[in-house]
């Protein structure tokens, strides 16, 4: 092979993983988002699963792309295991899409898709257009670059030490081995299997040799996902290991059924003119019949990834959002819903912290004590950190290529954290009055007490108005928390004059006067945080719910 060929091989070769990486992101900025919803539906059983995830490999062409989709997702906690193994199993149906296409010549009108989806980009304003027309055009550039390498392939056959290497092919192992190590490295089975279709054109490779490297194509390709999986949970691991677990018994059976069979010629029988049809129906046969021998066993793939990676007892510190997000890409499918439900969940781990400490310091107030002043200094501290790094981690994806209701969305979380900082502030702030009360000896008296238990109780009622998930009940949340509000001002503004009252009649101390008015002041200032969160989820969610 000489430059110019080679030159061709790898820009063809380049122009094809682009390509992949197009439709990723085209479908990412079109669907991503939605992809959760989309799964949560579909993947109730197995055989949906199966369904969706071909579906969803066969637009984007990479089954890596998918099972990385799964991997965040089961780190999310947006899937369970149990419907990850239905989508692994039907993208590895769905990426036998490419070699089919391939196989069926398509590159004449493969200029038609790259102008079309060009157009799309550039002559419309629509954001979904560009989105589909990004898709669209990768799938034409991906047939250019195809003919790209098929052409640069045809010298090798006239090279001797390349067909010698070949030849070794036969054994199945190093031609197993020797798929698995060259997928591994340009992490796509696509263009693997493209560029094998390519030297089967050229005639430098028969399906007999061709087809233990196929077979460690699929093995290769795993390593993807595992990739992406370090450092994610157990859980998000065990993905990656099934869809290994998947290949690698799919290779077995297929290692015993061509040296029993002669499944190789049955295949050349009946495309003989075609070597690339032969390469693209042994692929697509593959993965059925390993799909249709493993499919009644998709429970026990489970349960073995289990034992494969048992759960650890452990005291592990609860990682950063920045951590359990550290394996995403620039364009993996579903990266916005990952992130999204991420700052969610951190949000709402925040928040039932700022929570705890209201509590605990209307406590310590209403019983004069100070038992829990260490646990409300340490909540402080986490809340803190929690704000520092939420904001943080949000300033760093909030420019990230995404739909305008999503970036809403995220962007709506720092306010959201603004207010809950401020809420374990004032939290601080009546525990702190405790102190002050002990230090000079001083206390409540009984009817300031009642009253406080009565804030506590509207306090608290109208904090777990935001428990939990706020996307589908942020309007009436809003209502129910403005209403809360308005009776928080009401009682502090009631509560201060009768503490007037009280001085005037010298029944209450100076000093636990002035203590109680500030304490006043937290409390209808905590209420105004809260409508702040209530409003701020509103505008959030009430258009979009993802």
């Amino acid at each position: 092979m000489g430059m110019s060929q080679a030159l061709t091989l790898f820009g063809g070769l380049a122009l094809f993983l682009y390509s992949m990486h197009m439709m990723s992101a085209g479908l990412e900025a079109a669907a991503g988002n939605k992809m959760k919803s989309i799964l949560e539906k579909l993947t109730s059983n197995t055989f949906m699963g199966v369904i969706v995830g071909t579906l969803i490999t066969a637009i984007i062409q990479s089954s890596s792309a998918t099972t990385v989709m799964l991997v965040g997702f089961v780190n999310s906690g947006l899937m369970q295991l149990s419907q990850a193994v239905g989508v692994i199993m039907g993208a590895n149906i769905g990426t036998t899409i490419t070699g089919l296409l391939i196989a069926l010549d398509v590159k004449e009108i493969a200029p038609i898709f790259a102008f079309t989806g060009v157009s799309l980009i550039v002559f419309f304003k629509s954001e979904n257009l560009k989105n589909w027309g990004e898709i669209i055009a990768g799938l034409g550039i991906l047939f250019i670059g195809m003919d790209m390498m098929s052409g640069s392939m045809s010298s090798l056959r006239d090279s001797e030490l390349f067909v010698r290497v070949i030849t070794e092919f036969s054994n199945p192992f190093i031609g197993i081995i020797a798929g698995a190590i060259f997928t591994a490295i340009i992490q796509s089975s696509s263009a693997s299997v493209g560029i094998l279709q390519a030297l089967a054109v050229s005639g430098v490779i028969g399906l007999e040799n061709g087809i233990y490297v196929l077979f460690g194509f699929t093995i290769g390709t795993c390593v993807t996902a595992l990739i992406a999986s370090l450092g994610t949970s157990v859980n998000a691991k065990r993905t990656t290991v099934i869809h290994l677990l998947f290949n690698i018994i799919g290779t077995l059976i297929f290692i015993v059924i061509c040296q029993v069979l002669p499944f190789t010629k049955w295949v050349v029988q009946l495309f003989p003119d075609n070597p690339s049809a032969q390469i693209a129906n042994a692929h697509l046969i593959f993965k059925v019949v390993t799909t249709v021998i493993l499919f009644p066993f998709a429970n026990k793939l489970v349960k073995l990834s289990t034992l494969i990676l048992p759960d650890k007892n452990n005291d592990k510190m609860r990682p950063s959002l920045a951590e359990r997000c550290s394996h995403l890409s620039t364009h993996n499918i579903g990266n916005i819903a990952i992130i999204t439900i991420n700052i969610k969940d951190e949000v709402q781990y925040m928040y039932s912290i700022a929570k705890e400490n209201v509590e605990l310091s209307f406590d310590a107030v209403i019983y004069n004590k100070m038992d829990d002043d260490k646990l409300i200094r340490e909540n402080e501290d986490k809340l803190d950190t929690l704000n520092a790094q939420i904001c943080q981690y949000i300033s760093s994806v909030i420019s990230k290529p995404m739909p305008a209701h999503d970036s809403e969305i995220i962007s709506g979380y720092l306010r959201v954290v603004n207010n809950i900082e401020r809420i374990g502030d004032h939290a601080m702030n009546l525990a702190g009055y405790v102190k002050f009360l002990k230090k000079n000896n001083k206390t409540f008296s009984d009817v300031a007490i009642n009253e406080i238990w009565e804030m506590k109780k509207i306090c608290l009622d109208a904090m777990e108005l935001f428990e939990g998930d706020m996307r589908q009940n942020s309007i009436t949340a809003l209502a129910e928390v403005a209403q809360a509000e308005q009776v928080l001002d009401y009682v502090t503004d009631k509560y201060r004059q009768s503490q007037i009252d009280r001085m005037k009649t010298i029944s209450c101390a100076p000093e636990a006067s002035v203590i109680y008015s500030e304490m006043l002041t937290d409390i209808e200032r905590l209420g105004d945080h809260l409508l702040n969160i209530g409003e701020m989820y509103s505008k959030m969610y009430s258009k979009q719910v993802i």
